[in-house]
C-alpha cells in the first residue's frame, strides 16, 4: 500500500482517513472505482481529450515527454502519475501546476464522504480525486499514468481516450499481472478502447501479435513502433518517421539510450491522435525541456552530494526491475566512463534483487545496501549477500543512505554513485538533498 504525509494538517487529516478506509493493499478491479465515480458525479466522463499511457518501464517518462510537448505548443495538460516521491500533490498536476494543499484537502474529504463504505483502494480514490479535480478545472488535454497492468487498473475507467500508448514491457508485479511476459502483456493491452488509436512499443513478434490481437477485439487500430512508424539515433539525434513524414529532435536530456524510445513513442501518440493540435516545433522542444524525477536524475549540490568528496557525482534512480536494471546500467557505464561506481541500494520485499542486480555486477566496485523507510523491504544483510554472489566486491548493508555515502567517502577518490532501487526510497533521498520534485 501507498503510504502518504503532508505537512498541511488538513491534507494529512484527509490522508489518514484514507488510510483507515482503504483495505491496505492494491487491489484490482474496476467495480470499486466505478461505483465511487458514480457517486461524485462521473467525472470521468468530462475530461478533456486523454493520452494514457501503459507499460512496464518507461510510462512515466512517456507522459513527462507529452507534457513537455503539450506545454510548448502553448496547450495546457492535467497529469496523473504514482506515485508520489515525497508529496502526495505530485500525483495531480492541474493545467500545469502540482496541486495546492488548499485544493487538495476538500477534494479527499468530498470523494472520501461520498464513497468511504465501497472499500476503494488507496490508489481508487486517488484515481477519483484526481479526475474530480480535472473535471472541474479547463486544460486542453490530460495525461493518465496507468498505475498497475491495464485491463483492471482504475484508470481504465476512461470510455473514449484520444489515444493510448504502451512502453516498454518486462516482468514486474507477478502477483498481480502473471508471471510471463504474455500474460503482462495482456493486461497492459487491455487499455485498448474502440476507435482510440493504440501507439506501442517494439516487441517480439509473439507478444507485438498478442497485443494486435487485444487491440481488434476492442476496435482500436494499432501502430507498432517499426511497422508503422520508426525511430532511431543517428548523429547524435533522434530520427523519427512515419506516413505523415520525418523529423529530427535533440537527444533527450533525460539521461540514458533508452529515454529515446520514450521520446519516440510520446511524438507517435501526439501525431496519431486528431484532438490537439501539437506543431512540429514543439515535439522538437520536448526532448530538451521534459524533466522527470529519480529517472537517472543527477543530484545538485545539498546535503547527500555534499558527503561525497569533491568531484563526485551522485546519480538517483527509482527503477526496480530486471528490465529497468538493463536500461540504467547502460546508461551508467556511459556518465561513468573509467571512473569508479559505487552502489547505494534499497528495494522492496516483494522485487527481484538478483535480476536488478545482476546487470551492474561488471560495474561496480562496491555496494552499501539500505532499509526502505516505511516499507516491507529486502534486509540490507541479504541484499549485500546476493551482491557479493554475483561479484560485487566489499557489499555490506548500512543503516541509511547517509551512512552509506559517508562510506564511500572514506576511499578519498571523487567516485560515480547511483542510489537505486525504489522509487519510495528515492521520495526519502530527495527530500533530503533539498530537491523537491515541482
Amino acid at each position: 500500500m501507498d503510504h502518504a504525509t503532508s505537512t498541511d494538517p488538513a491534507v494529512q487529516h484527509q490522508l489518514d482517513r484514507l488510510t483507515l478506509l482503504s483495505p491496505g493493499a492494491d487491489i484490482l478491479g474496476l467495480g470499486r472505482i466505478t461505483a465511487l465515480l458514480a457517486r461524485v458525479g462521473d467525472p470521468h466522463l468530462r475530461l478533456p481529450p486523454v493520452f494514457h499511457v501503459a507499460g512496464t518501464n518507461g510510462k512515466g517518462s512517456t507522459c513527462a515527454f507529452l507534457r513537455a510537448a503539450i506545454e510548448a505548443a502553448g496547450l495546457t495538460a492535467h497529469v496523473y502519475t504514482s506515485p508520489h516521491l515525497v508529496r502526495f500533490n505530485e500525483r495531480i498536476r492541474l493545467a500545469g501546476k502540482l496541486i495546492e494543499d488548499a485544493e487538495l484537502a476538500p477534494l479527499l474529504e468530498e470523494v472520501l464522504d461520498a464513497g468511504g463504505d465501497i472499500g476503494a483502494s488507496f490508489f481508487e480514490v486517488t484515481t477519483a480525486a484526481a479526475f474530480l479535480a480535472f473535471a472541474r478545472t479547463p486544460a486542453d488535454a490530460c495525461i493518465v499514468e496507468v498505475g498497475l497492468g491495464g485491463r483492471l487498473d482504475a484508470t481504465n475507467v476512461i470510455p473514449r481516450p484520444a489515444v493510448t500508448g504502451i512502453a516498454q514491457l518486462g516482468i514486474d508485479h507477478q502477483s498481480f499481472l502473471g508471471d510471463t511476459a504474455e500474460a503482462i502483456a495482456a493486461e497492459k493491452a487491455g487499455i485498448a478502447k474502440p476507435g482510440a488509436p493504440l501507439i506501442t512499443s517494439d516487441y517480439p513478434d509473439g507478444i507485438a501479435q498478442l497485443i494486435a490481437d487485444k487491440a481488434e477485439t476492442a476496435g482500436a487500430p494499432i501502430y507498432p513502433a517499426f511497422r508503422r512508424w520508426f525511430w532511431g539515433e543517428a548523429h547524435g539525434r533522434l530520427q523519427y518517421r512515419d506516413e505523415k513524414g520525418a523529423l529530427m529532435t535533440s537527444l533527450p536530456a533525460l539521461a540514458g539510450p533508452h529515454q529515446l524510445q520514450n521520446l519516440a513513442l510520446a511524438i507517435a501518440m501526439l501525431r496519431h491522435q486528431q484532438a490537439i493540435h501539437v506543431p512540429l516545433a514543439a515535439l522538437k522542444a520536448a526532448a530538451t525541456s521534459a524533466r522527470w524525477p529519480a529517472r537517472m536524475q543527477p543530484l545538485s549540490p545539498g546535503p547527500l552530494l555534499d558527503l561525497l568528496p569533491p568531484g563526485s557525482t551522485l546519480w538517483l534512480d527509482g527503477g526496480h526491475n530486471p528490465a529497468a536494471a538493463e536500461a540504467v546500467s547502460a546508461t551508467l557505464a556511459e556518465v561513468a566512463e573509467a571512473r569508479p561506481v559505487h552502489l547505494v541500494l534499497g528495494m522492496l520485499a516483494n522485487k527481484d534483487a538478483h535480476g536488478l542486480l545482476a546487470p551492474f555486477a561488471p560495474l561496480a566496485r562496491s555496494l552499501r545496501a539500505v532499509p526502505v523507510p516505511g516499507h516491507e523491504h529486502h534486509a540490507p544483510a541479504i541484499l549485500a549477500q546476493i551482491a557479493r554472489e554475483l561479484g560485487i566486491p566489499r557489499a555490506a548493508p548500512a543503516a541509511d543512505v547517509s551512512s552509506a555515502l559517508s562510506d564511500i567517502a572514506r576511499s578519498g577518490e571523487a567516485p560515480v554513485v547511483l542510489i537505486l532501487g525504489s522509487l519510495y526510497l528515492a521520495g526519502t533521498v530527495l527530500e533530503a538533498n533539498g530537491e523537491l520534485p515541482d
